[in-house]
């Protein structure tokens, strides 16, 4: 009896156990004809319920790489720049213009209008805007599209093809603007987003981290021997359109702007390079106050430690600056510094070689003093440094006042030419290529008082005037020696 009772629980509990197996099975798999009726989306909310518990309008990022917050904000004050440039293009001959020179004359190069875009940031709530110089170089006419597309006519306050920065400003009053950030304190590895308008794509954010600091790509240096260049690398996406256009933190603040591309194509093609914006601050406050950087320099000729140049030199340091000259009369000279010093540091700062060093020293201005901490014959040695100009002195270099226009470069007149001449202003022409001025006949050194009878105080003035004309306008003036003279010509 008790064998009996025994087998009977055992198949008792065999069945209870399929029952239970087969009932959960059927519980958590539902038959296909249960989801026949289903969207796509229900039937991924059903397949998904167990592994994510959040529903569409929460984000499950780790702290401190929210691009969110940095993008909503930035692309506010992210601008797309237009600008109309004018240049001297080549222009093939006829073989009858070689025959028949005094007839044609000389045409070989003549004037053609382009187009190019790029970025800009808006730095203040007033309408100054920071961007490349290479974006507006030659430009007759910028226009400047903000994120929301009002559009508006720029005018440039300054340029400094050394670092490749410009300033420029549009009429506007309470703009969203974009902070500046502390360059120094980003990290290599650091998450940054770049904001700009590649191919006129507006409002475009691209993320990457930073890979690099005081990266010297002799972009530069190759058309000026007194560029510096001490970029912020990273691996965020730029594209041409994107010159000028913002490189931020993940608070939205600006850390640098992005200016050139390592590649190949043309295109990006894994890095990008942004003016630090500790150097940017430098100059957009100069331009903005005086119309030109005013650049100190130390006044010494310098190679990093591991130059070829230097292969047969033994170094009781691999990391600094050597100096290879020192420019008579310059700040490094009256300070005590030779040839052959090693410069590990400006104002206790390391420096390792020769970008980090412009760097520092492009920071100030003629006339502030730096400390420099360098090596003579192994031992350390400073000298507190009064940085001077490119003209070794510490006054205040003026901004030039040449424009070009049309072809040709004009410059506001001193007091010493409107005494002589007896006039209340103009805008003198210093120099004339090929274009309308020269096909009128006007030759340098004419002076432009007025345009269409209204009077021309300066080049700015006349810049202004002639681009709200259209058609047949009349030029008046006079030369040095007081001949006046009048020209017709068709503008645009």
């Amino acid at each position: 009896m008790e064998k009996k009772q025994f087998f009977l629980g055992i198949i008792f509990a065999s069945i209870l156990s399929a029952v239970i197996s087969v009932g959960g099975y059927v519980y958590f798999n539902p038959s296909p004809s249960a989801t026949d009726n289903k969207s796509f989306e229900e039937i991924q909310a059903d397949n998904t319920r167990f592994s994510s518990f959040l529903d569409e309008t929460e984000y499950n990022v780790p702290e401190g790489i929210n691009f969110i917050h940095a993008a909503e904000e930035v692309t506010k004050g992210v601008v797309h720049i237009k600008a109309e440039v004018e240049r001297d293009m080549p222009r093939s001959r006829s073989p009858f213009e070689e025959l028949f020179r005094d007839y044609y004359g000389d045409r070989g190069q003549q004037p053609r209008k382009g187009q190019s875009s790029g970025s800009g940031v808006i730095i203040s709530p007033d309408g100054y805007i920071v961007t490349n110089n290479h974006v507006v170089d030659n430009a007759t006419e910028l226009e400047v599209v903000l994120h929301d597309n009002r559009s508006y006519t720029a005018q440039v306050i300054g340029t400094d093809p050394n670092t490749d920065i410009a300033l420029i400003k549009i009429d506007e009053e309470d703009l969203n603007f974009v902070e500046f950030g502390n360059s120094d304190n980003t990290k290599v590895g650091e998450w940054v987003l770049a904001v700009g308008n590649p191919f006129n794509l507006t409002s475009t954010v691209t993320a990457g981290i930073v890979s690099a600091k005081a990266r010297n790509i002799n972009i530069l240096n190759r058309q000026n021997r007194y560029g510096i260049e001490s970029f912020i690398q990273t691996d965020a996406a730029v594209n041409p359109g994107n010159s000028g256009g913002a490189l931020v933190n993940l608070s939205g603040k600006l850390i640098g702007v992005n200016t050139a591309i390592a590649t190949p194509t043309g295109s990006f093609a894994g890095y990008s390079f942004a003016v630090p914006s500790i150097l940017v601050q430098k100059v957009v406050n100069d331009l903005k106050e005086y119309g030109v950087v005013q650049r100190a320099v130390l006044g010494v000729s310098i190679l990093d430690l591991n130059d070829p140049r230097l292969e047969n030199k033994d170094f009781p340091t691999n990391s600094g600056v050597f100096v290879a000259a020192i420019n008579p009369g310059s700040a490094a000279e009256e300070a005590g510094m030779e040839d052959e010093d090693i410069i590990i540091k400006i104002n206790d700062k390391e420096v390792t070689n020769v970008a980090e060093l412009q760097e520092q020293i492009a920071r100030y201005s003629p006339g502030e003093k730096v400390k420099v901490t360098y090596l003579r014959d192994g031992n350390d040695q400073t000298a507190n440094v009064e940085l001077k100009n490119l003209m070794n002195s510490t006054e205040v270099v003026k901004a030039s006042t040449a424009k070009m226009l049309g072809g040709a470069t004009f410059e506001d007149l001193t007091a010493e030419e409107m005494e002589r001449l007896d006039i209340k202003g103009g805008a003198k022409v210093v120099e004339v290529k090929e274009g309308k001025w020269k096909d009128i006949g006007i030759e340098e050194g004419f002076i432009i008082t007025a345009v269409d009878k209204g009077a021309v105080a300066n080049t700015e003035d006349l810049i202004e005037t002639l681009q709200g004309k259209q058609g047949g306008v009349l030029i008046e003036g006079i030369y040095p020696d007081g001949t006046k003279a009048y020209y017709g010509m068709g503008w645009q």
